[in-house]
């Protein structure tokens, strides 16, 4: 009887030792675990949020989303209608993407492709340094530099736009104010802050592309653009569309660049020339004082929209990529 329990435990224990041996169990939990982690982070948030913003969800109800540009934000008389700064989270963040897109994605292209060997590492020291710029610093320049320098003058070019009929006049309505703060002075800061991003990791999907697939269009006869552009951008389109993800994420939640240079006026018009706020900075700027409870119930379902504006825009993206590596051959993906 005795050795029969002692021939189980030595099965037992060489099992666990052979399961072990390599790590693949160990590291296949391990990654589940974390993998499980980061998906109740995210529920506890939107819990938190939630629960937190019941009362102003019972008191306010659908009109604090109500999308008029007559909205109301006024903590003195506990009027709180957040379509203002969600409209400004969106305008900036659509200007920053329109813009950034193609800068990055040629950067990128000229980095991997066409770049002397010479320039190629500097440039490439140069855009992961951008990156890694605090978004503070990037707020000091825009208020010294780039607004008077460059957002004013482009405020007072657009301005004779606002003739234009129906919402492309109401995007440029002015006159834009002469420090230059404006959504617009928002929307132009965030595509500089993201082009490095997108940049990066464009360059990278591009890099990591066979060299046969060039060789193979060369070899057809393909013009070096025709092969940049007819082979090397659709192959690693799935991952530059993550690249462009990951700057809309940045954008969509930056906060202090935008703060200083938005101008935080709580103005009820569309237009890309006046002064504003978004979602990320009215929080950090009055969420600490906050003049009653229901202020501060309302800042916290403000809170609550820009985690579901973004959780929505990331899944309809992430949605899209794999569209996109439905497509692929699987060796792209590879």
């Amino acid at each position: 009887m005795k050795n029969t329990s002692v021939l189980k435990r030595n099965t037992w224990r060489e099992r666990l030792n052979r399961s072990t041996r390599h790590g693949d169990i160990p590291w296949s939990l391990l990654v589940g675990a974390m993998a499980i982690l980061v998906l109740v982070v995210v529920l506890a948030i939107a819990w938190m949020l939630w629960t937190e913003s019941a009362d102003a969800r019972a008191k306010i109800g659908w009109d604090f989303f109500r999308p008029t540009l007559d909205a109301t934000w006024n903590p003195a008389k506990d009027i709180y209608q957040a379509w203002p700064f969600i409209y400004g989270t969106l305008i900036t963040s659509l200007v920053a993407i329109i813009l950034a897109v193609p800068i990055s994605i040629g950067i990128a292209v000229f980095l991997a492709e066409l770049c002397p060997e010479r320039l190629r590492l500097p440039l490439n020291w140069m855009i992961e340094m951008l990156a890694a710029i605090p978004s503070v610093v990037y707020g000091l320049w825009g208020i010294f530099v780039f607004l008077p320098v460059v957002v004013a003058p482009i405020g007072k070019f657009l301005a004779p736009l606002s003739s234009l009929p129906s919402f492309a006049g109401t995007l440029f309505t002015g006159p834009i104010s002469e420090d230059g703060t404006s959504r617009l002075a928002a929307g132009l800061i965030l595509t500089i802050m993201i082009i490095p991003t997108i940049t990066a990791i464009s360059r990278d999907v591009l890099l990591a592309i066979p060299d046969t697939q060039r060789e193979a269009a060369m070899g057809l006869g393909s013009t070096r653009w025709e092969m940049i552009w007819q082979v090397l951008l659709p192959y690693g389109l799935s991952g530059i569309l993550g690249a462009i993800i990951l700057g809309l994420g940045r954008a969509l939640g930056e906060t202090m660049a935008v703060t200083m240079v938005m101008g935080n006026a709580n103005e009820a018009t569309g237009s890309l020339l006046k002064a504003g706020y978004t979602m990320a900075s009215l929080l950090a700027l009055q969420f600490k004082e906050a003049v009653t409870p229901l202020h501060t119930d309302a800042m916290i379902e403000l809170g609550l929209t820009l985690f579901a504006i973004t959780l929505i825009l990331n899944l309809l993206a992430r949605f899209l990529v794999w569209q996109v590596a439905r497509r692929t051959p699987q060796e792209a993906r590879a």
